[in-house]
């Protein structure tokens, strides 16, 4: 362990858990960052707090931060969340600018605590096809990063890390199981049961199903509905 700073981004999903536990691996002290945005699936939070002592973060910083007042999404709207499938369109699960916005406040955490690695879980394979998860838009925003600090431009440039950028969920699975981690304290579903279950329907728990069954590993999730 060196004496340097990661700042990461934990939703409480498998993806954010495992870019957390990468960024300890890689030698960071974690400082996680979370966001009360007024999602519909608030449980994910009780799952971001799990990750965050799983992984030995040092800090857990929980932005309140309500995009309900934007609306736009199924997730912050009162809009029905998709359940027919992963499609080829973008879905209305997706939260405008979302990755933007949580990125940005990463990146004026990171220079205040004089970190220069921001870890988020985003991929581009087996994803709902969100523009922000893309690699183009990590790499414009670690570009974006330099010129917009002060810590940038005076040479300290800033390293988004994006360790599963390239895995699929089968992988992100295994990568899982090899970091030690407990998949069942993490949190996918967008519309979780009355009863506290994953649905089973949405797009996420299809992914996190389908990732695990491509893995051959046993699926520690409890679906209301079998995926």
């Amino acid at each position: 362990m060196t004496d340097s700073v990661a700042i990461v981004l934990v939703s409480g999903g498998l993806d954010s858990m495992v870019s957390a536990a990468r960024a300890r691996e890689d030698g960071h002290r974690v400082f996680a960052l979370s966001f009360d945005y007024g999602q519909r699936h608030q449980v994910e939070l009780k799952a971001a707090r799990r990750v965050a002592a799983m992984v030995g973060a040092e800090r857990h910083v929980v932005i309140p931060l309500d995009l309900r007042a934007f609306g736009g999404s199924a997730l912050t709207d009162d809009i029905a969340v998709p359940k027919d499938g992963v499609g080829d369109t973008i879905p209305v699960t997706y939260v405008p600018a979302r990755n933007t916005i949580f990125l940005s406040l990463a990146l004026g955490w990171a220079e205040a605590a004089g970190a220069r690695d921001i870890y988020i879980g985003v991929n581009a394979l087996d994803y709902s096809g969100y523009p922000d998860c893309r690699p183009e838009f990590i790499a414009a925003f670690e570009n974006l990063a330099e010129l917009a600090t002060k810590a940038g431009v005076e040479g300290q440039p800033f390293r988004i890390q994006a360790p599963l950028q390239h895995m699929s969920k089968a992988d992100i699975a295994r990568e899982a199981e090899r970091l030690g981690l407990d998949a069942g304290q993490s949190w996918s579903c967008y519309d979780p049961t009355p009863e506290g279950l994953h649905c089973g329907l949405c797009d996420s728990c299809r992914l996190r199903s389908k990732g695990y069954q491509e893995a051959g590993l046993p699926d520690p999730t409890v679906y209301a509905t079998a995926p």
